[in-house]
């Protein structure tokens, strides 16, 4: 996410490359982004952490030990972004000791190809203009949503978590060819084009998905067929629940 981040803002000139101090515990990582970027690395967190505006981009299970170690670095004015699933800008707040003004996005990996969907939050001391800023950097990957901070967890469940299921229903769209007798491959290309078609026309017609599901779903036609086989199944009610899950698993990693 941070590199894709990088690139984005990097190309688009938001921020120069010379602007920017990235700081990994990897020596490859380092170089890889010094190499690619053209950006200035350091292994040691607290130089990163003495700028302006940071970025934590850190895995939930770290924070904590971030914090702790960058504390006594961070500048109390400065803006402070994190896009950590579950946790939530208070504790970061507290952990920082009261230090810098915190906002909250939540990211998704379309931003890998500048399609992303960043929620932003307002966190503890967060002013307008960092609102604003933490938006314009993440509108060069994709587009951004502000929302009050307790419905991340919500934004998680359908957004941030959303790539995968979608991932996980062609990998059932291609299996399914395949058992109807298509090679892998063939079975692949139909169902990556047919995503990504829908997509395509969903986001352009402007229409509801029920009303396109509707226009493709013929009286006692195949789709029909496969609809009703997916409704007696209770597949709708599965993936609610499931996507409601990842919301939960968002809050206990909050705790």
């Amino acid at each position: 996410m941070a590199e894709a981040l990088l690139r984005g803002v990097i190309s688009a000139n938001l921020i120069g490359h010379n602007a920017v101090v990235a700081s990994d515990p990897q020596f490859s990582r380092r170089q890889h982004f010094t190499r690619e970027l053209g950006i200035t690395t350091e292994s040691d967190n607290t130089i990163a952490a003495k700028c302006p505006r940071i970025i934590l981009a850190v895995k939930p299970q770290m924070m904590a030990e971030v914090l702790e170690g960058i504390a006594e670095a961070v500048h109390p004015d400065a803006t402070i972004i994190s896009i950590a699933a579950g946790i939530r800008s208070q504790f970061i707040f507290e952990e920082l000791g009261g230090k810098g003004r915190i906002v909250r996005v939540m990211p998704n990996t379309p931003m890998l190809v500048g399609a992303g969907l960043s929620a932003v939050a307002a966190g503890p001391g967060a002013k307008e203009a960092d609102l604003a800023w933490a938006e314009k950097l993440f509108a060069a990957c994709g587009k951004t949503v502000r929302i009050p901070e307790e419905l991340i967890d919500a934004v998680i469940a359908v957004s941030g978590s959303g790539p995968a299921y979608f991932f996980y229903l062609i990998e059932a769209m291609i299996a399914a060819g395949v058992a109807e007798g298509l090679d892998r491959d063939m079975a692949m290309a139909l169902a990556i084009q047919t995503c990504h078609g829908a997509g395509e026309l969903l986001v352009r017609s402007g229409e509801p998905p029920e009303v396109l599901r509707a226009r493709v779903t013929s009286p006692g036609g195949t789709t029909q067929a496969a609809i009703e086989s997916m409704e007696s199944s209770g597949v709708r009610d599965a993936l609610i629940t499931a996507f409601r899950r990842a919301a939960e698993r968002s809050r206990e990693l909050g705790k």
